[in-house]
């Protein structure tokens, strides 16, 4: 048999041995992957999930950082845009309400809180009467700036605030900052479209809310105001120097320093929904380090629910509060006093005992803002003076007598002659001290709320007016009392004059308070 060339059997042994290699190939490599279906979004759902992203992103930004606090003149005032379906401008006066404008249609509304009166500025305007001729341009000047920090502020806010959340969503830095792109876009958009739509009427028809529903039939019609406008701001900034001169007035009180064993109560009355009452009670409190405040009635105007909202401060005044209801305060009104902290509430005779005295008093029996109810007149408010004589007969057969009685209106206050050593009332506006035929001492307070918003509508508004009177703890007898006037709006006078009981009087042996020069 021939030889095979070696070159060929080389060769043959490849052919033999490739069918074992090419399966030893295939079983160590790894399986070929399948093909899998991966779906992708839809454009329109990229893109509603973005603006979804951009608009939460930025509302978040304008909630936490987008506000602007800037002095507006006397006032301090925090500016802040808020998304709105309707736009609008909304101007926020604590603790008096809200006023609304249809200032401009944009998916962005603007609010403006009133913070405070700043009492440094303010002063100045008091001690440098010449700054008064440039007030508006110093307002136009403050809400010029406050505008445009606003601005510059509240794009800062929206463009971080998307942008964060974008990159939070996305985790990619391209969406991230096409978010905060389209978050500037929206909000030049909603800026483009308020200044297109900006309406500088809707100041002549403005929507009131809260205790600010009052204020068309007080100051005049918003109209007149825009037509009179030199007059409405000199008369504007007449107000705000009269209210920074009430507050500093009340602030500077002689205090008077009274016997340990002397109890202090503060009598008031009449407020009348004057908000500046709650500064000037929390001062007298405060100075005169009363025991338990009166409040003989009327605190309300219209007795409403709108109303009840007013009556909140009186929690944080600093004393416990005796109250009585008066013509003006409804049984709504007393029903959410009887409901606060610290409220007591007198009624139908009932006897209480607050800071080491006891007091028992009546409700006034006529409610005359309702219209629908005809008033009694003094033989109504006789009849309930009688029944609250009866429960101090009662209670002093009981061995429990009543130190003070309280109702609203002196007629019902007489009544009670002889059965208890004060009585206290309010109703007429003005003080009075008189000692009945039967040795009962009634005092008649003042308006401490300087008749209310009334009170701007005279020549001559009515003042502001307190007492303070002072009680033996042993005896729990009317040692003197302190009766303080201030100065109604426009005025800057304050009084405040010490009287004593003639059983007190020098040479009658006085225990305490001493008078005081």
């Amino acid at each position: 048999m021939a030889r095979v060339p070696a070159v060929a059997l080389a060769a043959l042994n490849r052919v033999r041995k490739f069918p074992h290699a090419l399966t030893r190939h295939y079983a160590t490599r790894r399986p070929l992957p399948t093909l899998e279906l991966i779906s992708h979004p839809h454009p329109w759902g990229r893109a509603l999930g973005m603006v979804a992203v951009v608009l939460l992103g930025a509302w978040l930004g304008l909630l936490i950082v987008g506000n602007v606090r800037t002095p507006v003149g006397p006032m301090d005032t925090t500016m802040t845009l808020r998304p709105s379906l309707s736009g609008g401008t909304k101007i926020n006066v604590s603790p008096l309400g809200a006023l609304q404008l249809d200032s401009h249609i944009a998916p962005v509304r603007l609010d403006v809180n009133v913070d405070q009166l700043d009492p440094a500025r303010s002063q100045a305007l008091i001690d440098h009467p010449e700054r008064f001729s440039g007030l508006q341009d110093e307002v136009t000047r403050d809400v010029a700036d406050g505008t445009r920090d606003l601005a510059v502020r509240s794009c800062v806010a929206v463009v971080s605030g998307a942008t964060a959340l974008g990159l939070a969503v996305y985790r990619r830095p391209r969406r991230a900052l096409a978010a905060g792109g389209l978050a500037l876009t929206l909000l030049a958009a909603s800026g483009g479209t308020a200044y297109a739509t900006w309406n500088p009427d809707s100041v002549l028809e403005p929507k009131f809310s809260g205790l600010l529903t009052s204020a068309p039939s007080v100051v005049g019609g918003a109209r007149s105001i825009v037509t009179e406008f030199d007059v409405y701001q000199k008369e504007l900034a007449r107000l705000v120097t009269n209210m920074t001169k009430l507050y500093d007035v009340t602030s500077t009180l002689p205090a008077y320093r009274p016997a340990p064993n002397t109890i202090r109560v503060l009598h008031v009355s009449d407020i009348h929904l004057n908000p500046a009452s709650w500064k000037i009670i929390t001062s007298l409190v405060d100075q005169y380090k009363v025991n338990v405040i009166v409040d003989s009635g009327d605190t309300m105007d219209h007795g409403a629910a709108a109303e009840n909202g007013f009556l909140d401060p009186i929690e944080d005044l600093g004393a416990p509060y005796v109250w009585v209801r008066g013509n003006h305060d409804s049984g709504i009104t007393q029903r959410y006093l009887e409901g606060l902290e610290n409220v007591h509430v007198l009624d139908d005779g009932r006897a209480k005992t607050v800071a080491g005295l006891r007091f028992a008093g009546i409700g006034d029996p006529q409610f005359t803002p309702d219209r629908s109810t005809i008033p009694g007149g003094d033989a109504a408010n006789q009849l309930a003076g009688a029944r609250l004589a009866s429960a101090l007969r009662d209670q002093k057969a009981a061995g429990t007598p009543v130190d003070v009685a309280v109702a609203h209106e002196p007629v019902a206050a007489r009544q009670t002659d002889g059965e208890v050593p004060l009585a206290l009332a309010g109703h007429i506006h003005h003080n009075e001290m008189e000692v009945l035929d039967r040795g009962t001492r009634l005092r008649i307070e003042g308006s401490t709320g300087g008749s209310g918003l009334r009170a701007v509508e005279g020549k001559y508004p009515d003042p502001i007016e307190a007492s303070i009177l002072y009680f033996d703890r042993d005896t729990r007898r009317l040692q003197a009392w302190d009766a303080i006037k201030l100065g109604g709006l426009g005025l800057t006078t304050a009084e405040v004059s010490r009287h004593l009981p003639e059983e007190n009087q020098p040479g009658a042996n006085p225990t305490s308070p001493t008078p005081t020069p």
